[in-house]
């Protein structure tokens, strides 16, 4: 008997790869695609367009408020992103930070959204206007100073002023006829405006609430002798819970009170700011995913929050009411400061998307409130409405000292794309509140030539 002889192979094992090596070549390739990456783009010309990218569209970015510290520093655990630099304020909460300027806005030494200063001295011949208010009456998304509200209606007013001078016979005279026929024909006529040169500041302010302007009207407003001053707000009264006075910097009194235990988020915040600004990670945001910020995160100026706007909204009849309270004893207080100072006030209800209605509006409009959704639109319908009858009270208990304005349904039959979001208005819509506010103006007798003698 023969044994059967088998062939055995034999196959040497491989021996695993030691953590170590694994744990190395993480980085080690993290490495060689970042080098390659900045190669690739180098190559392309694209070093500096990459390099300015911050994960959002520059608009947004040049707009998104960076609050910083005493030392000029990000706070930790808010987002580093940003370039509207603002700082912390004990009389206003906050405020925009002077000399600042941007391919978008101009920023002045007295941290109003202005392309010169604002001396306290006020000129002879120069009308002041202030305008104040949140992120709408800035201008948020405005491709310009130039583009927004406050610097149209100085355009207007001053174009005012050049055509009186151009024709004066189409504005009333200031020497009233007597005889009845010629007074009634020069009655009919548009009465003139004071000439001298007309400045309209903006001196609005991203996130804040009347509680902020309330303050920032008493203590840094009324020194520069303002001769009009116009309030255009209300959303972010809305939107701010009714136990807080005025909007501030997020989670404040956080960081102040326990500073020693935001070490690991100043750390953590540090190894995601290394990692967000290679090269490698922007361009996959840049080119691949390119994110777009949400509805909700371009509405809101100073939260700081990226929860759905709906979130912010009172739920319950209370709550809302407790906030329209808060609003109207807000606008009652600057009407006495105003009517104290003898100065001509506007209160307007800022617009908001829901009142756009359905017959003329964009389709990037319509997309925008299906992502608001039926529970915000509800929410904020319901909001305005008690804003409204706020302002009307106020309109009835001071009909000599002030004048209200509701702009919330102003764009229902505008042709034109009115929105960027749900409250921030693009340059052609500017133009209609603009229009709307050099019209109550020039009927106010304050701004107007008087008349010889008093019109029977």
């Amino acid at each position: 008997m023969f044994k059967s002889r088998r062939r055995r192979t034999y196959r040497k094992r491989r021996s695993p790869l030691p953590l170590l090596a694994i744990v190395l070549a993480i980085p080690i390739a993290f490495i060689l695609l970042e080098l390659s990456t900045r190669l690739l783009v180098g190559v392309m010309g694209k070093s500096a367009e990459l390099a300015a990218y911050e994960g959002e569209p520059a608009i947004v970015n040049v707009y998104r408020l960076k609050f910083l510290n005493d030392t000029n520093k990000p706070y930790d655990g808010l987002s580093e992103q940003g370039r509207l630099a603002a700082q912390r304020s004990l009389a206003v909460g906050y405020q925009l930070v002077g000399d600042q300027t941007s391919n978008f806005w101009q920023i002045n030494p007295q941290g109003f959204r202005d392309t010169e200063p604002v001396p306290l001295a006020k000129p002879n011949t120069e009308f002041r206007i202030f305008l104040l208010g949140g992120s709408t009456a800035f201008g948020q998304w405005n491709p310009s100073n130039q583009a927004t509200i406050a610097a149209q209606l100085e355009a207007r007013l001053n174009e005012r002023v050049a055509q009186q001078q151009r024709s004066p016979e189409k504005y009333r005279p200031t020497d009233l006829p007597f005889y009845k026929p010629d007074l009634e024909k020069a009655l009919a006529l548009p009465p003139k405006i004071k000439g001298g040169q007309y400045r309209v500041i903006n001196a609005a302010v991203p996130g804040y609430a009347s509680g902020n302007e309330l303050a920032q009207l008493a203590l840094q407003i009324l020194p520069y002798q303002p001769d009009a001053i116009i309030v255009l707000d209300g959303y972010m009264d809305l939107l701010l819970p009714s136990d807080r006075m005025a909007t501030d910097i997020p989670h404040i009194e956080t960081f102040l009170s326990n500073a020693s235990g935001h070490f690991w988020t100043h750390l953590s915040q540090e190894l995601t700011s290394v990692v967000t600004n290679t090269y490698l990670v922007r361009a996959i945001q840049y080119w691949i995913l390119n994110p777009q910020p949400s509805v909700s995160r371009l509405s809101l100026a100073a939260l700081n929050g990226t929860a759905h706007l709906v979130n912010y909204l009172p739920a319950d009849s209370e709550e809302l009411q407790e906030r329209a309270i808060r609003y109207r004893d807000r606008h009652k207080q600057m009407i006495r400061l105003a009517t104290g100072a003898s100065i001509p006030l506007i209160i307007a209800i800022q617009p908001e998307i829901t009142g756009r209605g359905n017959q003329k509006i964009s389709l990037r409009e319509k997309e925008i409130l299906i992502e608001l959704g039926a529970v915000y639109q509800q929410r904020i319908q319901d909001g305005y409405v008690a804003l409204a009858q706020s302002l009307q009270q106020l309109q009835n208990w001071y009909p000599q000292n002030v004048k209200t304005l509701n702009f919330y349904n102003v764009y229902r039959n505008f042709s034109d794309r009115a929105f960027w979001d749900a409250i921030h208005l693009t340059e052609e819509a500017n133009r209609v509140i603009s229009e709307s506010l050099y019209q109550t103006l020039s009927a106010s007798p304050k701004l107007q030539v008087p008349p010889s003698r008093p019109i029977p």
